[in-house]
């Protein structure tokens, strides 16, 4: 009923004549086009995050092969967030600017020329050089993501394609654990640096042969292209403004996401940068982790459609929109406190189960902390909240990095990195309570 109500505010001429006597049908299909759109943002998506995690599972590699110290390591991270914060201020513009084809191309390209570029790295500086170079062209995924389902999918499928888009950050993480360690078995450690970069470039001519506004490809049905455009007018501008980043800083609402996101974003950097060298703690070979992260970021999948399904489920049982989104977030808080345990225990298949769960929890809760922003603010301003909140988890991410490299360089062990994850989430819950207590929509 939605679709057919707004292929009536559409031109209808451009569209295929049907029988009279047939009521439109809102479940006709009327093209996939922008399906493989959707399709390509999942690959780049999966790629980003593989160049993301090939150097934390060779960690113990490298340390090994350049002698790294703990606050080494924790350098090069901090590199790599920090290049992200500073990357988020601006890419988006730039991408603007230059076009969603021709922008995330040079996104991916800077990206993967950087993760290839670890291969000549030889020293601690010169891996930070490179993460550098992978922090700033990673910033751009994510903006340029949103840009082209704004462009090819109508408001009320939009969620979904994003979800779509957005699972890659999951597969990548399950795929890497896989494919490195063959890769650096059979042909050492930089091949599997230079590979794993080499997908963008493939993802890049996929991209530019496929890639084209709806407008201008024509291979877009006339149906379809209508469905694409079938928001009014006045929806499609108003999606498509931003709010200064001086603006969101008086608000609450803003600051809530933002510290929710400060908290929390920082502990999954821990999952994805230090998981490898945890399991490396326990006894495990590089081969020998592939199966436990596998099941990690398998309870991360888990987790990310469990955590919106519990709000949602809440809504249609009729609690209110504050009780619904507070209480799976608690839930999600609550889950991940079990993890303090995991650096007490000897066995990896134990510490393994903890550290999922944990996982598991940090997507719902990312899920739901994401949804707030739509909660609280006008379309228009969803996009600069939640880059606000994105830059805020990155700040976060940088200070985690310094952290937890001085903590294992001063203690050797993680039950301090671990009991910081266990609270964290109980920590930003308070400061969402606090500066949005009932969700009230923010006046912008």
């Amino acid at each position: 009923m939605h679709i057919a109500g707004a292929l009536n505010r559409v031109n209808l001429t451009s569209i295929p004549a049907v029988p009279e006597r047939k009521p439109p049908q809102a479940e006709t299909p009327v093209g996939r086009r922008r399906w493989l759109i959707c399709g390509l943002l999942f690959f780049a998506t999966t790629v980003n995050y593989m160049d993301r995690q090939v150097i934390a599972l060779l960690k113990p590699t490298l340390q090994v092969q350049f002698g790294w110290t703990e606050n080494d390591y924790g350098t090069i991270i901090f590199a790599f967030t920090c290049a992200y914060a500073v990357g988020i201020l601006f890419i988006g513009k730039l991408i603007d600017r230059l076009g969603t084809r021709k922008g995330f191309s040079a996104a991916v390209f800077a990206w993967s020329a950087a993760a290839m570029a670890h291969a000549a790295a030889g020293s601690m500086i010169q891996f930070a050089v490179a993460r550098v170079g992978l922090g700033l062209g990673e910033a751009g995924s994510f903006p340029a993501a949103v840009k082209a389902v704004a462009e090819w999918f109508p408001k009320r499928e939009r969620a979904l394609a994003t979800g779509l888009f957005n699972s890659g950050s999951n597969i990548g993480a399950l795929v890497t654990p896989l494919v490195v360690p063959w890769i650096t078995y059979r042909f050492g450690w930089r091949m599997a640096f230079i590979a794993a970069g080499a997908l963008g470039f493939v993802w890049i001519l996929c991209w530019l042969l496929v890639y084209h506004r709806p407008e201008e490809d024509k291979k877009v049905s006339a149906a379809e292209l209508a469905y694409i455009q079938s928001d009014p007018p006045d929806q499609r501008a108003i999606g498509e403004t931003t709010v200064p980043l001086l603006t969101l800083l008086t608000l609450r609402q803003a600051w809530a996401i933002a510290l929710g996101k400060f908290f929390t974003d920082p502990i999954w950097w821990v999952y994805l940068f230090w998981m490898p060298d945890f399991l490396s703690r326990l006894g495990l070979s590089l081969t020998g982790m592939a199966l436990p992260l596998f099941v990690i970021y398998s309870g991360a999948c888990v987790g990310s459609i469990g955590g919106g399904w519990l709000s949602s489920s809440l809504l249609k049982r009729g609690w209110t929109l504050n009780a619904s989104r507070k209480s799976a977030m608690l839930v999600c808080a609550f889950a991940v406190t079990p993890i303090m345990m995991a650096a007490h225990t000897t066995n990896a298949w134990l510490a393994v189960c903890l550290v999922a769960i944990a996982a598991g929890a940090h997507q719902g809760w990312s899920a739901n902390i994401y949804t707030l922003a739509s909660d609280m603010f006008p379309r228009r301003a969803v996009g600069s909240v939640v880059g606000f909140g994105t830059m805020a988890g990155a700040i976060g991410g940088m200070c985690i990095a310094k952290a937890v490299g001085y903590i294992l360089q001063h203690t050797g062990s993680y039950v301090p990195v671990f009991v910081m994850a266990g609270l964290a989430y109980l920590v930003a819950f308070g400061f969402v309570q606090l500066l949005a207590p009932r969700l009230k929509p923010a006046q912008v």
